[in-house]
């Protein structure tokens, strides 16, 4: 373990030795002494780990030496001790900052021990906490996350990297299963934002009377049912960066309310009326065609420019050409470790077979072909019988069944739920079909 350095700020020399030698019966503690708060402050180069400061030095008074730290060292803990008991001085003292404020007596030397053992473990989980951060980004180093070398893919690195060095908002398109998500998790822990939260939240899976509370949170008493202060995305992810996905699905009101928090950069919960200043990065994705909506009506042109920032396309697995046959050994590797079982080889007919299909589930539906593929394989081998589309039955296969127009529209509907998630919303768009039929066909246990 690391030494935790203390430095005692203590005029009266005999107090301060004692204070030094009892705290440096640990020896993992480094204590300084000083006798002044001049001194103090001509070695703060050493950077200590927390500071015991004398309120009545004979230089510089304890209260000016704290705020002196604290204005280049926020974080820094600075116990109080003085000698005398002052509740206000006390008070103004924590308002400004201390960590803590002690009365000099025979106990002073067995809380200040206390104390510094609790900045101790902080210290640790701090330290901790940020060397999981740093393994996090080595998680989501671009390469780590999304596997390829192929051009299309290249030029999303390429974008990627020029994403991270700035906090623009970043717009991110594709089809399902691209793996839009990756992409904006690999570029919040790649960037100086890493060390703050990523939250992420799906716009479409959210009822439209409920979004306004997700995103802005709500006072207690807001309405029936809010019986405590809920704290929204918006503010959760301050400092850091809020993925926003399936924009496209947000209804006007919505887009209203989210144009005036970009340009203002601050949000007022339901019920409330104070202004929260929010530095928050925004990173929106979706599969649809923004432009084309913006065209229709559909989508608030002011907002659409203010997310467009830097685009984001990524491709289609179809349009990635070798980078299959990469991911497809990639989750081979990968499932047959997570299963204690050795590595299985893909047959050439099986890479053939995989090479030629046109994956509507991109990425996320390759994954789950090897991943049955495996399980499917007795030996070694994945061969080309081990290779099952799902989606071939709602292509030729399909069309081999003898079954009525009705049991046709259940078995499509059923296909489309499934590849979109069960995103009710998003599959009655496809389908230029109503939400409700599903939603009955769902109740009546149809599909």
């Amino acid at each position: 373990m690391s030494l935790l350095k203390i430095f005692v700020v203590e005029d009266d020399l005999f107090y301060g030795e004692l204070l030094k030698r009892h705290l440096s019966l640990n020896p993992d503690n480094e204590v300084f002494l000083f006798k002044d708060g001049k001194t103090c402050l001509e070695n703060m180069h050493l950077n200590p780990d927390v500071i015991s400061l004398d309120y009545g030095l004979p230089d510089i008074s304890g209260f000016d030496v704290m705020k002196k730290v604290k204005r280049d060292y926020p974080e820094l803990p600075v116990i109080i001790v003085s000698g005398q008991e002052d509740v206000k001085t006390a008070l103004d003292l924590l308002k400004a900052g201390a960590y803590d404020y002690f009365i000099k007596d025979k106990d002073t030397k067995d809380r200040l021990w206390n104390v510094i053992n609790k900045i101790r473990s902080n210290k640790k989980l701090r330290t901790e906490l940020n060397e999981l951060k740093e393994e996090v980004s080595k998680k989501y180093a671009f390469r780590n996350i999304i596997k390829g070398n192929s051009p299309a893919i290249k030029k999303v690195f390429g974008l990627m990297d020029k994403a991270v060095k700035s906090s623009i908002t970043i717009s991110i398109t594709g089809e399902t299963g691209t793996g839009k998500e990756l992409v904006a998790k690999a570029i919040h822990y790649n960037s100086p934002r890493k060390k703050k939260p990523f939250i992420a939240i799906n716009v479409s899976a959210i009822p439209h009377e409920l979004i306004e509370s997700e995103l802005f949170g709500y006072e207690k008493g807001a309405f029936t049912g809010a019986n405590a202060r809920k704290i929204g995305k918006f503010e959760q992810a301050s400092g850091g960066t809020l993925f926003l996905d399936e924009i496209g699905e947000m209804d006007a009101n919505m887009q209203a309310k989210l144009l005036r928090v970009i340009q203002e950069k601050e949000i007022t919960r339901i019920g409330g009326n104070q202004l929260i200043k929010v530095d928050t990065r925004l990173i929106v994705a979706t599969n649809r065609d923004l432009a084309r909506e913006l065209n229709r009506g559909m989508f608030r042109e002011d907002l659409y420019y203010r997310l467009l920032g830097l685009p984001i396309e990524l491709p289609p697995l179809r349009n990635r050409g070798n980078d299959i046959l990469l991911l497809a050994k990639y989750f081979t590797k990968e499932f047959c470790r997570e299963n204690g079982v050795k590595t299985k080889e893909i047959t050439e007919a099986a890479q053939n077979k995989l090479k030629k299909y046109t994956y509507p589930g991109n990425v996320r539906e390759l994954r789950s072909v090897i991943e049955l593929a495996v399980v499917m394989s007795e030996d070694n081998i994945i061969d080309e019988s081990h290779i099952n589309f799902s989606a071939s039955n709602i292509t030729t296969d399909f069309l081999l069944e003898e079954a009525s127009l009705a049991e046709y529209e259940k078995k499509i509907i059923k296909y489309y739920l499934e590849k979109y998630d069960n995103n009710v919303v998003q599959t009655a768009k496809k389908l230029s079909i109503g939400k409700s039929t599903i939603y009955r066909m769902i109740k009546n246990a149809e599909i």
